[in-house]
């Protein structure tokens, strides 16, 4: 046995860590939490400055046990979970079950220390490094955001103590997150079905996606035009197309199919020449290296992961994989952070690196520094590859297609961020038509057309990583920048057509994954460890389903949050929810301290519970009719509500309990059949199916009806359900 002992979360770590550090040292996993508040009951002493009630998880007394027993005799002890707020917690509540131990140990029969009672606030002697164990073991913190050689044997070499400040952040976050579900999800599961679940985060998210599908369902297209010309230079030469964008000197703005055609047809009796030229270098700068939002956001782009499933193909790379070397490899930096910050020893790295595989041109002379936002951890670095040395391609064969194709993303995006500027020439071209267009007088022209070009100079950063589009928020008719021949002021053009366009304004885009965590983030709600597990917790609630590569809310869903929003307006107020998690940063940084912060928010609280629980819509009673007949008894049918949302129940329940899921309204479309789309589940999996079924066997993975409305502008984000 080694006389000292690291302990991790995950057994994958565990197994990298421990080929790096060698004989001297046993490193084993504590499987994630061991400690938490209990399942069964509140477990905060609401009365006493909400004390938690912390006890070992059922379900992990084994590995507590065992962990208990390995550090029995050692000198020390280095706990390394994750460097962020839950892996200090983690590391707290280690350090806690060590010296539980020991004092069991020492005096058998006594009773555990004051902090076993369970109401317990975090304590640990102040100005040391380490806790005090048995027999003189010391009890260290140790932290690294890589897991390589240098990195983890750096982190032992300079211990700390545990952070008390991160542990009372971590500590309110779950005191409140636990004071609000254990108010709301019985009340869900009172008023509307079991198995339901509200929360300070996933309940915003939510609503988010709820007051999106609104706007949309609100939104009324509103009829324009656009009108392209097909232009050549009169002396020959390259073909183009230009754009109208005034009419006088006034911005086109053709409302109407009779307008258009009134433009068009006047336009083709103009003649044409070129008004301005204007041409310019545009410089093109690289986005900086990824921060946990934005490799979700761009692996969905790119590689249509779920967050989710980022995440998890994240951690992989994170904590080791084999790839032919001695011992397992930890490929890339920690997955979650919201910092853009790079080590410098990174820095160097990939500026020594970039001229050997670009060329010194490609090279800035002077590093690229990022800014992080506001509430950034800047003791966190960027996702980045642990060694840029490391090249995508040396790693075909050895880790499967997801894991390479998001460590070429991140190696990729790392690697530009230190390139040089992208250069592009861009030219814009007025062009004009009219009676001045063709004397040559100079006067006014009537029309004035627009076109633009754009090419290439110096790829710079451009050679190493291409961005992924983004989902444009407006209307976007203008032509696309393309390459224009030569073209000077007071050229002659020659019209080889004209073409009207009708186009309809296009309502908000339903989310994504990519853009729901771009929103959490810009809104400043939940932080970049709980973007995944939200949105996996709204879809596995069946409050939002996955459709193609939206995010579409279920009534269920809908239902909710108005409910939510009616009688409890600040916990799914944006702001507050966001006012919140800044205060959780305050705690960590030492200005608030965490009783005084759950304290103000919770008496509020606490009355809207009450007076909710008497005055919240009870779902579960409301029977709506219809003029469905039951088939089996002659009966009405009526809608009630169940844990999945709405069903169509026979009236004559209990004696006849005949029941089926709500027609969505949309015909069968198989010929002769005379059904109706109903909404099925098999394995977790929605679709929708004929109620003729099985006489008819007609199934399909959307309606019809979705297809042509607000999804249809969403074609760039479909995907397989089952790469989700």
């Amino acid at each position: 046995m080694a006389k000292r002992l690291v302990i991790v979360e995950s057994p994958a770590k565990a197994k990298t860590i421990n080929k790096i550090l060698g004989p001297d040292f046993d490193v084993t996993s504590s499987m994630g939490h061991l400690r938490d508040l209990p399942a069964s009951r509140l477990g905060v002493d609401v009365e006493h400055d909400f004390a938690p009630h912390y006890i070992v998880i059922q379900k992990r007394r084994k590995f507590a046990k065992q962990l208990q027993e390995a550090a029995r005799g050692r000198e020390a002890v280095y706990l390394a979970p994750d460097p962020d707020r839950e892996g200090e917690a983690i590391s707290w509540h280690l350090e806690r079950l060590l010296l539980d131990d020991d004092e069991a140990e020492a005096k058998k029969a006594a009773k555990r220390s004051a902090g076993k009672s369970g109401k317990e606030k975090p304590a640990s002697p102040k100005g040391k490094k380490a806790a005090a164990g048995r027999n003189g073991r010391k009890i260290y913190r140790i932290t690294f955001h890589e897991i390589t050689p240098d990195a983890i044997k750096a982190a032992v070499q300079h211990p700390r103590p545990i952070d008390l400040k991160k542990v009372n952040a971590q500590q309110a976050r779950r005191v409140l997150d636990r004071l609000v579900g254990y108010s709301l999800s019985p009340l869900l599961w009172k008023k509307v079905g079991r198995g339901l679940s509200a929360g300070r985060v996933q309940s915003v998210a939510l609503r988010l996606t709820v007051d999106r599908e609104k706007e949309i369902e609100a939104f009324k297209p509103q009829e324009y035009w656009t009108i392209e010309a097909e232009l050549q230079k009169a002396a020959g030469g390259g073909a183009f197309k230009a754009q109208l964008e005034k009419i006088g000197d006034k911005k086109a703005e053709v409302k109407t199919k009779a307008d258009a055609e009134r433009i068009a047809e006047e336009l083709r009796r103009q003649s044409f020449a070129v008004g301005k030229v204007d041409e310019k270098e545009q410089r093109r700068y690289p986005k900086p290296p990824f921060t946990t939002s934005t490799l979700q956001q761009e692996a969905f782009h790119k590689l249509n992961f779920s967050s989710a499933r980022t995440m998890r193909i994240a951690q992989e790379l994170y904590e080791g994989l084999e790839i032919g070397e001695a011992a397992p490899v930890g490929l890339i930096t920690y997955m979650r952070t919201d910092s853009v910050r790079v080590a410098n020893e990174a820095l160097a790295a990939v500026r020594s690196f970039i001229p050997k595989r670009f060329g010194k041109d490609y090279l800035p002379a002077e590093p690229r520094a990022y800014r992080s936002r506001k509430s950034a951890q800047e003791a966190h670095e960027a996702v980045r590859p642990t060694s840029v040395s490391r090249a995508p391609e040396s790693l075909k064969g050895r880790l499967n297609n997801d894991q390479l194709a998001l460590y070429q993303l991140v190696w990729q995006r790392f690697v530009a961020s230190q390139m040089a500027d992208a250069v592009d020439r861009v030219i814009g071209v007025q062009v004009d038509a009219g009676p001045a267009a063709k004397s040559g007088s100079g006067g006014a022209s009537k029309f004035h057309l627009k076109a633009n070009g754009r090419t290439n100079i110096f790829p710079g950063w451009t050679q190493a990583y291409q961005e992924a589009g983004e989902e444009p928020d407006k209307d976007e008719d203008r032509l696309p920048d393309g390459t224009l021949p030569p073209l000077v002021a007071g050229e002659k053009l020659t019209l080889a057509g004209v073409t009207p366009s009708q186009h309809f304004t296009k309502p908000p885009r339903r989310y994504t994954d990519a853009s729901l965590v771009k929103a959490l983030e810009e809104n400043g709600i939940g932080r970049p460890s709980t973007y995944a597990p939200t949105i996996q917790t709204i879809v596995g609630r069946d409050y939002v389903r996955r459709q193609g590569g939206s995010l579409v809310p279920t009534q269920l869903g809908r239902t909710v949050t108005e409910m939510l929003v009616e009688h409890f307006p600040e916990i799914m107020d944006i702001k507050f929810t966001a006012e919140m998690e800044e205060e959780l940063d305050r705690i960590e940084e030492g200005h608030l301290e965490w009783i005084s912060v759950i304290r103000q928010f919770y008496a509020p609280f606490a009355s809207r519970v009450t007076t909710a629980q008497e005055k919240m819509r009870d779902v579960k009673r409301e029977v709506i009719p219809t003029d469905y007949v039951c088939e089996k008894c002659g009966k009405p049918m009526v809608i009630k509500w169940g844990r999945f949302g709405q069903f169509l129940s026979c009236s004559a329940y209990p004696e006849c309990r005949n029941a089926k899921p709500v027609p969505t309204g949309v015909a069968c479309p198989q010929p002769g059949c005379g059904g109706d789309l109903i909404e099925r589940r098999s394995r977790g999996r929605h679709f929708y199916g004929c109620s003729n079924y099985p006489t008819c066997r007609y199934t399909a993975r959307r309606l019809e009806k979705d297809a042509a409305g607000a999804d249809e502008k969403d074609a760039s984000d479909e995907g397989d359900e089952s790469k989700q």
